[in-house]
């Protein structure tokens, strides 16, 4: 708590902009690629799919473990998305 102020990680926090992330992913079949893994998506706007790509952001798995390794918290579980809404 003291170090923390009560808090860890929300998320893992983009590595690459939107502006970034809509050019590195241009020509590529979002929609096919995510259901290939047996996820669903449906998303509002042009590009904000390719903005929201998962590569846009840093490994989860990475920075649960610094988290955890830092005693910030402690892995309970772990999540496998099968659909994703935005918009």
């Amino acid at each position: 708590m003291r170090h923390a102020f009560g808090s860890t990680c929300h998320g893992a926090g983009r590595q690459m902009s939107r502006t970034q992330a809509v050019r590195e992913t241009r020509g590529r079949d979002l929609v096919a690629e995510l259901k290939a893994q047996g996820i669903t998506v449906r998303y509002e706007g042009r590009d904000t799919l390719r903005e929201e790509t998962s590569e846009a952001y840093k490994d989860a798995a990475q920075v649960v473990a610094v988290c955890q390794g830092a005693g910030l918290s402690r892995v309970v579980a772990k999540l496998k998305p099968f659909l994703v809404v935005k918009g």
